[in-house]
């Protein structure tokens, strides 16, 4: 099965993860507001880390696949598709690309390894590597050569975002900043073409004009879908995935919620501020809980969409739309107003369910890890010292494929 994705907390059993690379290296000060950083991560630290939680997935039983080697596989399973790649990238690549489009296409099409190519592009490429020859333009005298003719994309390590498995289908996504919009060409060249995932029916794609995060979309069940109001998530992409799931014949989703965030970076997408834990349990950040708004969405007749607000607080919406008596809400630093701030920075409500009630975690936030253990979650933590400066958490670092139905 290509994609089965039907819930946050089914037995994982593969995995789409993007190990850092070069990309972070590119990073300097000056480039860090427009690439969404607030700081340089130590590149061989945040390799470190990020293996063991490769290694840490594995080992509980789910097939880990690298973004760079899928999209490789899938541009190797036809002749062109390398070009075309090359020039679809370029081409989303902004004006200063498409100014050295000739010089940056012999640069990428003489490197014979695809997998090295994709590589390169993630990585980006500085005017210093690319044969300019001896004309004197003016654009060539002022770009200096530490300057990027296509520039790094760091924030792929967030494999969360681009795209998101629902069900048996996949959003592909329109990304809030323009920074980000290319990282979507390697889903869209490995759902076209990947001899494993190519088919999978497509509730949302990037020509669609409003901004869609994979970090704002939650798999509650096979009958809900829960999505995020958010400072990278628009309500009118939220309607257009809807009604696309709605009038796909196949899917079960007969109700998306949507929930209301605070529009602004310390919050971002819904999944920094609540995860699912267990069957009935959540990690939620106390600081939503008094301003969440919370709407369902659906079909109506003659294939409208019906959105009303749901006038009861999260836990009981949860409770109702998962089919439970009650669930728990379990915060984010507990009563402690300066750690659930400090810990939900470093994505302490941001976890990664692997079965239920186990969870893969940042071990930095040991307040609310302490607290899950205390309500018998396990917690399996790893390394964060250098991963979490790019604000993503266990979740935000990994795309599900395959899940076990519960």
């Amino acid at each position: 099965m290509p994609i089965q994705v039907f819930s946050e907390i089914g037995q994982l059993r593969r995995v789409l993860l993007h190990r850092p690379g070069r990309e972070l290296e590119h990073l300097v000060p000056g480039s860090l507001e427009r690439l969404l950083f607030d700081d340089i991560p130590y590149l061989k630290g945040a390799q470190a880390e990020h293996d063991s939680f490769a290694q840490i997935l594995r080992y509980n039983g789910a097939q880990v696949c690298y973004l760079s080697q899928l999209t490789a596989e899938a541009l190797a399973q036809e002749s062109g598709l390398k070009e075309a790649f090359i020039q679809d990238f370029i081409q989303a690549s902004g004006s200063v690309a498409l100014r050295y489009q000739a010089e940056l296409t012999a640069y990428l099409s003489a490197i014979g390894d695809l997998h090295e190519m994709v590589l390169q592009t993630m990585a980006g490429i500085p005017f210093a590597d690319l044969e300019l020859g001896q004309q004197a333009s003016l654009a060539a005298l002022l770009h200096g050569r530490s300057d990027f003719a296509l520039e790094p994309i760091p924030n792929l390590y967030f494999t969360r975002d681009p795209f998101a498995t629902i069900g048996r289908g996949v959003a592909l996504h329109h990304m809030y900043s323009a920074t980000r919009r290319r990282e979507t060409l390697y889903g869209s060249y490995i759902l076209r073409y990947h001899p494993d995932y190519a088919g999978a029916p497509l509730y949302y794609t990037p020509d669609l004009p409003y901004s869609l995060e994979g970090g704002d979309i939650m798999n509650l069940s096979a009958e809900t879908l829960a999505v995020g109001i958010s400072q990278r998530t628009m309500p009118e992409a939220i309607e257009s995935l809807a009604w696309r799931i709605f009038q796909n014949p196949e899917t079960k989703i007969r109700t998306i919620l949507a929930m209301t965030i605070p529009s602004k970076r310390a919050f971002m997408h819904l999944d920094t501020v609540m995860t699912q834990v267990d069957v009935d349990k959540f990690v939620v950040h106390p600081a939503i809980l008094p301003t969440l708004e919370i709407f369902a969405l659906e079909p109506g007749a003659g294939g409208s969409l019906n959105a009303k607000r749901l006038d009861m607080d999260l836990e009981h919406v949860l409770a109702k739309y998962l089919g439970l008596d009650q669930v728990q809400l379990i915060l984010c630093g507990g009563q402690d107003h300066i750690a659930a701030q400090r810990e939900q920075w470093n994505d302490g409500s941001n976890t990664l369910c692997i079965r239920p009630g186990v969870v893969v975690a940042y071990d930095r936030n040991y307040i609310t890890n302490d607290i899950l253990e205390d309500n018998g979650i396990t917690v399996l933590k790893i390394p964060s010292g250098e991963l979490s400066r790019g604000r993503g958490g266990p979740r935000c670092m990994s795309m599900p494929l395959v899940r076990d139905m519960l």
